[in-house]
């Protein structure tokens, strides 16, 4: 009992004073002009829209189409490249939410090993829930680097 109200006072104190201290030590960084728009802006680090890359920039949010040119292109959009454009940010979403769910994994491990005790069956089977998402992890990430290089290669 005395072990979980320590790992609860280390809670309380990160969630609710380390964290908002960091946010104001933390510089905040600006995009560079015309990188990204701001309607493909990510949602959270990775999960950026369906349409990434498809838009015709400069404020406007109007999704370019097949047959038409990307701002910065020297040709017009073919139907193949705009649909591999679309099936890769889809790919790309998905595994940055696998992303995710693999790293909450690991804190879920973490947990069942600070909350396990003296219980050996507990602790290995946090051991195998953190090993586990590392794996995910890892082959989530390797994912999103080819993901990503199909993406450059397409343009």
């Amino acid at each position: 009992m005395k072990y979980i109200k320590k790992v609860l006072m280390v809670f309380i104190f990160t969630a609710f004073l380390a964290a908002p201290a960091l946010t104001l030590a933390v510089p905040q960084t600006t995009l560079a002009a015309g990188t990204v728009s701001d309607c493909e802006k990510p949602i959270l680090p990775g999960l950026y829209p369906w349409f990434h890359g498809l838009t015709a920039g400069n404020g406007d949010c109007s999704i370019i189409g097949p047959g038409q040119t990307l701002p910065g292109a020297s040709s017009a959009l073919s139907l193949d490249g705009f649909i591999w454009r679309i099936a890769l940010n889809v790919i790309g979403i998905g595994l940055a939410i696998v992303g995710y769910i693999a790293f909450f994994f690991i804190l879920y491990g973490g947990f069942q090993f600070l909350t396990g005790g003296s219980n050996a069956s507990q602790i290995e089977k946090a051991r195998k829930t953190i090993l586990n998402a590392v794996i995910g992890l890892v082959i989530s990430m390797g994912a999103v680097a080819v993901v990503n290089l199909a993406f450059g290669v397409l343009g």
